[in-house]
């Protein structure tokens, strides 16, 4: 089984950056596509980024492109979210998810999210 821990969250002034992991553990990590989420209290967890764990190819919601840059250590399993050029719409908790094989769009996630927080 596979363990998911995000990290790196924190509070930021707007216009700021800030970058956040995920670190995988578990002996089967070999996932099609690794991605990021996010979500705020009484919304749904909205789709902000992903990345093909082999090859990687990367795609971006819309309201992010630009501003996020999604990357990977596969020697380290570790995925990151570079966020550039923050507001306070950024605000929320950062989730990584895997989808573990090209067959079935769905995404697992496990971890406890990364608190972001922009704000003055």
């Amino acid at each position: 089984q596979v363990q998911l821990l995000e990290s790196g969250g924190g509070l930021v002034l707007p216009g700021g950056s800030l970058t956040i992991s995920c670190a995988a553990s578990g002996r089967t990590f070999s996932p099609f596509r690794m991605g990021w989420f996010r979500q705020v209290p009484g919304k749904e967890r909205e789709y902000v980024a992903s990345i093909t764990w082999i090859g990687g190819s990367s795609y971006y919601a819309d309201f992010v492109k630009g501003r996020f840059t999604i990357s990977k250590n596969n020697a380290k399993r570790t995925l990151y979210l570079q966020m550039n050029r923050l507001s306070p719409e950024d605000t929320a908790v950062y989730y990584c998810g895997q989808r573990p094989t090209v067959e079935k769009n769905e995404f697992k996630f496990g971890g406890p999210g990364t608190q972001v927080t922009v704000s003055l």
